[in-house]
């Protein structure tokens, strides 16, 4: 019963009159600076892999300052269903929405009911005076506008922090020795959160809270195990969180987020090679992109930098998925498989993903928050090279710190040749970007 959930049986034509909703609420959002900057979840350009991209940035250039990052990920109890529709249209009306169009969202609301429908029996209908329809496309956007104050509370409290709809990140980069301080410093804002929430009819669920310290183990050592108050609730550090569908460990090695990248897809490998008989290749190649090389590619440019013997591990997922797509004999050299299947290596495919984020932020294609990491180079003196599109690279002082996206982005971009640099469409980008990083493979 814990786990029962409310499901929206909504109408076609009334998500099409949504999205026609949506469209335009997006526009004045955008027009009138009414969205949270880090809230990345139903907008354009944003999506998990931006916002974990900057959450893993600033974890490992704090790491190569020789600090550690305290990450806590809060969890709200069926945050959509909860939602107070007066405070929702308050929301509203302080961001310039009034009249025709906020008596529109109040019948939006309003008026919409609920029953229990079990082995052919219908309880009776009862009204519904709060919540956003679960599977409407209006929904989630009308949540990131009631959550919007959690923002101020986090910047208040001089916290990192980041939202993806209902799923809350503060996290907070402090030198070892300070550590008490800033755990104060995190409980005191939590308990700011949790009061707010109460407040406007959400629930805070203390027990499933996590709290990970993460930084070098020479760090990490200095301070030993951590525990921060939530409620009544005392929730201590653990060894690595699952965060957005990425696994964070507490040295930021992705080890444990490449192990399960490898359990899973050896998973589905087995599934296919048992099934590989009875498909085409063609059909075979579908199924592969859609269980496996699909996982692999998930936020592939936060696996940018990390240890050989872990993206070694990726590629044999690779090569096996590679050879049941072509039935070659495991005796038989992988790069010719590869090869002719035009796919890219692991590494490449990294670095593919990295480019590629790289672009769209100086084409106007990205998030803000990833936008303000890279910054053009200008040399001092007038050179030749100052037409070459390059951009600064800020020194680090441990490969931990190359790894961070304001750092790799940068060097991995200077490196490409003058005409990937310089194209102007996304299509012709992503074709050139991987004929030249497919050259530097096979050729």
């Amino acid at each position: 019963m814990a786990s029962y959930r409310p499901i929206s049986n909504l109408h076609y034509v009334s998500k099409l009159l949504e999205r026609c909703v949506v469209k335009q609420l997006q526009e004045h959002l955008s027009k009138t600076s009414s969205y949270e900057p880090l809230q990345s979840a139903y907008r354009p350009y944003h999506s998990t892999e931006t916002a974990l991209l900057r959450v893993q940035n600033d974890i490992l250039i704090g790491m190569d300052k020789q600090k550690v990052t305290l990450l806590v990920m809060l969890d709200l109890s069926a945050a959509f269903d909860t939602v107070d529709h007066n405070i929702l249209l308050q929301r509203l009306e302080s961001i310039g929405i009034g009249g025709l169009v906020l008596s529109w969202f109040s019948s939006y609301l309003s008026n919409r009911t609920q029953s229990v429908f079990l082995k052919g029996v219908s309880s009776e209908a009862v009204n519904l005076s709060c919540g956003v329809p679960q599977g409407s496309v209006l929904g989630p956007i009308l949540f990131n506008i009631y959550s919007q104050p959690l923002g101020e509370i986090a910047r208040k409290h001089n916290l990192n922090y980041h939202f993806y709809a209902d799923d809350t990140q503060l996290y907070i980069t402090f030198a070892a020795k300070d550590s008490n301080n800033y755990v104060q410093l995190l409980s005191n804002c939590i308990s700011d959160i949790k009061q707010w929430m109460q407040l406007n009819l959400l629930k805070l669920n203390d027990s499933k809270t996590e709290v990970i310290l993460l930084g070098s183990r020479q760090q990490l050592d200095k301070i030993g195990e951590l525990e921060i108050a939530i409620g009544n609730t005392k929730i201590k550090s653990c060894d690595n969180v699952r965060n957005l569908g990425v696994i964070f460990d507490s040295n930021v090695t992705m080890e444990n987020q490449v192990n399960n990248i490898c359990k899973t897809s050896f998973y589905y490998i087995r599934l296919l090679g048992k099934l590989r008989k009875f498909l085409s290749k063609d059909a075979a190649t579908k199924v592969t992109h859609a269980f496996v090389t699909s996982r692999l590619d998930y936020c592939n440019s936060l696996l940018h930098g990390i240890s050989k013997s872990l993206s070694d591990k990726l590629q044999r997922v690779l090569n096996t998925a590679a050879r049941i797509v072509t039935r070659t004999k495991i005796t038989s050299h992988i790069t010719p498989v590869l090869k002719s299947l035009h796919w890219l290596p692991v590494v490449q495919r990294c670095s593919f993903k990295t480019a590629l984020l790289t672009f769209k932020i100086l084409n106007g294609m990205a998030p803000s928050y990833l936008s303000e990491l890279i910054k053009y180079h200008f040399p001092v003196r007038n050179l030749r090279s100052e037409c070459d599109i390059l951009l600064d690279v800020p020194k680090c002082k441990s490969s931990s710190g190359s790894r961070a996206f304001a750092i790799a982005a940068p060097t991995l971009w200077n490196s490409l040749p003058y005409d990937v640099r310089t194209c102007t469409s996304i299509d012709v980008f992503k074709s050139k970007l991987k004929t030249f990083l497919f050259s530097t493979v096979y050729c």
